[in-house]
């Protein structure tokens, strides 16, 4: 006669309700990070860089709670580098965030006008540069 042992966990009801608590945790942070994404979209057609920082930060909380959201950003990285630049710069540790404005205002601004800037133009935008660089330095 053999005798069989088997495994007794005294502490396998904590364990549970510790996972279902984490998982619970994990959803909500997704949750959260989708939802500021939608605000940040929302906010996005507003004057300023208003929706840029506040997708970025959507996509922090996303991007740390699920794989899917990570494959699908390492994707459109590859896809669409120029759009997804700068908001992998806003999600650093020490975020540029002078930088990515500037950047995207120029973006913007070639879009806008479609052809060379006017003297005018161009002055406006040495002040407002000057202007940020005392800012932020």
């Amino acid at each position: 006669m053999t005798l069989a042992l088997i495994p007794f966990r005294a502490d396998s009801q904590p364990r549970q309700k510790a996972g279902l608590l984490r998982r619970a945790k994990r959803w909500g942070m997704m949750a959260l990070g989708f939802l500021i994404i939608g605000l940040g979209i929302l906010i996005a057609p507003l004057p300023g860089p208003g929706g840029a920082p506040v997708i970025a930060l959507g996509l922090i909380l996303l991007l740390r709670n699920s794989w899917w959201a990570k494959r699908q950003f390492i994707r459109a990285q590859y896809a669409r580098p120029k759009w997804v630049y700068p908001f992998r710069r806003l999600m650093r540790k020490n975020p540029e965030i002078a930088p990515v404005f500037w950047q995207q205002a120029l973006r913007a601004e070639k879009v806008v006008l479609r052809k060379r800037p006017s003297r005018q133009l161009i002055r406006v935008r040495k002040r407002v540069r000057r202007a940020l660089r005392k800012l932020f330095h």
